[in-house]
């Protein structure tokens, strides 16, 4: 028997590489690394990592642009000009989010609990805390989960696409239950985003092993080639392409799919927060559209009643509840699903014209959330000086245990502000507590309106862009209904973002609007903005930076995606 060695593209393969060799090394630092070296280690080890996998697309793309992509592991992964754009995008939000999960207040915290692994509020969780225990495990968790998400939307076939899933899942499903605070929350979110993942992955299983038994391949050009055929087994057909599209779209968030979003948003630590908002979002789309134009093209009139009801409901339902949310989290979560159904309506138009649309509309989204997130996870709540200091302790074991409300916090995560006798808390989730915000701390207030412009669709910014593109592609493709209740969804929306707007600038830290009274020193609001090491400001400056050129000069972007927005076949 002659064994003959594959022949491996190992220079398509580099953008996944870098991340998941990382990652590896990572867990390698964890067990032999001395600890006080492991966090600047791992920092390092991520960001080169990351910037690798964006010079690595750099260098493959006039490549790509002149062949067309490139076949690797026997047409399991198809390095595309799709695939580059994606990969390009997912590496450079990841980037941005490690940098603000790696940043920590003048106290020393970061966003996540000392010890994950103990129960909330126990004895062995404040040992941990007072003993400035870190999680550095997080860094190579976001490796491995942004590794499975850069294959995600390169795969070829089926199986490659479940393990794929896998792979971006489980660390996240890890990730959201380490939350500093609020621990029983974000243990709750983290069940929840396990259980519903796992089912969804069944549905996306059950309907491979259909698709399957109808085509007899799990390569995505044999099964388009045998949806063309006439076999008798159309039923079999439709549920498993219906099964698979369920799969996808649960992590998308696309309604009525959408259910895990809004709490795993919340309870998440915000770092993690943004990074699966942006990073997530463009991986599975990035399958979608695959999926959609490559596979079940033919189709196309079956499909469409479940893609058209399922874009509508999106966007609707995102835009209708996110108007009676009172935290800014869930107000971005449902902001996120009603995002969804714009992006849909490109992937619905099944033209040329939707690819390009689509991967614009991811990293214009993609910038704007991170960005949005990390500013949040700046602004905190300052505990009322009258608390007594023998109650503090006992307090904060009840909070980190999700006993009691964030603001019954009086000594977790103290840092110094001008009232020594109130120390800061977790973060100001409530909107009330953002209110008088642009008043006392403007450069950030205008950058989080910045952001929320963006996802508004206002015109001079990536998100007018990207709507318009998404909306024109959706007309070119004769789905024109749909961008029109997405025009009608997005003027819907711009309510809520504008209102936190007002919120931030026209309203004092007391309720009511602004006046001369406000500005005396004696008004002290109960929401400050912490002094960190910078690495999330630097990271909120590029995404504000982004959005911004995305807005105003968007042509070269668009140019070169719409150069290399073809998927091999």
């Amino acid at each position: 028997m002659i064994f003959n060695a594959p022949d491996i593209a190992w220079a398509q393969l580099t953008p996944v590489l870098f991340p998941l060799g990382a990652a590896v090394i990572g867990v390698l630092v964890e067990a032999f690394a001395p600890r006080a070296a492991r966090r600047p280690t791992q920092l390092a080890l991520s960001l080169l990592a990351l910037l690798g996998s964006i010079v690595s697309v750099g260098l493959l793309w006039p490549d790509v642009r002149d062949t067309g992509g490139t076949e690797v592991l026997g047409g399991s992964m198809l390095v595309d000009g799709p695939t580059l754009v994606l990969q390009a995008v997912i590496a450079l939000l990841a980037l941005l989010a490690v940098l603000i999960a790696a940043d920590r207040t003048s106290t020393g915290e970061d966003a996540f609990a000392p010890q994950a692994a103990s129960v909330p509020g126990s004895g062995y969780e404040e040992s941990a805390r007072r003993a400035g225990l870190q999680q550095t495990e997080v860094f190579p968790l976001m490796l491995f989960a942004t590794g499975g998400m850069m294959i995600f939307p390169a795969t070829g076939d089926l199986l490659t696409l479940f393990v794929a899933l896998e792979v971006l899942s489980l660390p996240l499903y890890l990730l959201t239950g380490m939350a500093r605070r609020r621990r029983l929350l974000s243990q709750e979110a983290s069940m929840k985003y396990f259980l519903l993942g796992a089912f969804a992955s069944a549905l996306l299983l059950f309907g491979i092993v259909l698709l399957y038994g109808y085509s007899g391949s799990l390569r995505y050009s044999d099964i388009a080639a045998a949806v063309t055929t006439t076999t008798g087994m159309d039923g079999l057909l439709l549920v498993g392409a219906l099964l698979v599209l369920i799969g996808l779209l649960f992590k998308v968030g696309a309604v009525p799919f959408h259910s895990w979003t809004p709490d795993v948003y919340q309870g998440a630590p915000t770092p993690i927060t943004g990074f699966m908002a942006a990073c997530t979002k463009v991986a599975a789309f990035g399958a979608l559209l695959r999926v959609f134009y490559t596979v079940l093209p033919g189709m196309r009139w079956d499909l469409e009643p479940m893609m058209w009801t399922v874009a509508i409901a999106t966007m609707v339902v995102g835009t209708v509840i996110a108007l009676v949310q009172t935290d800014v989290k869930r107000v971005l979560a449902y902001s996120s699903i009603a995002h969804a159904g714009f992006v849909l309506t490109g992937v619905i138009a099944l033209a040329q014209s939707g690819i390009t649309a689509v991967l614009f509309y991811l990293l214009a989204y993609g910038a704007a959330t991170v960005g949005a997130f990390g500013i949040v996870s700046l602004v905190r709540e300052r505990a009322t000086a009258e608390v007594p200091e023998a109650a503090r302790a006992s307090l904060g074991v009840a909070v980190a245990a999700g006993v009691l409300p964030a603001g019954s916090d009086t000594t977790t995560g103290a840092d110094p502000v001008d009232d020594a006798d109130a120390p800061v808390l977790g973060e100001a989730t409530d909107l009330s507590q953002w209110a008088g915000l642009g008043r006392t701390h403007p450069v950030l207030a205008t950058t989080f309106a910045l952001f929320l412009l963006s996802f508004a669709g206002i015109p001079l910014t990536a998100g007018f862009t990207g709507k318009f593109a998404v909306f024109s592609a959706a007309v070119d493709g004769g789905a024109w209904p749909l961008a029109l209740i997405g025009v009608l969804a997005s003027a819907a929306a711009a309510f809520f973002y504008v209102r936190l707007i007002v919120l931030m600038f026209f309203t004092s830290p007391q309720g009511g609007p602004l006046s001369d009274a406000d500005a005396d020193a004696t008004t002290r609001p109960r929401t400050v903005v912490v002094v960190s090491q910078g690495y999330a400001v630097a990271a909120i400056a590029v995404c504000a930076v982004l959005t911004v050129l995305l807005g105003v000069l968007p042509g070269p972007v668009l140019d070169a995606i719409a150069e290399v927005a073809v998927f091999l076949p």
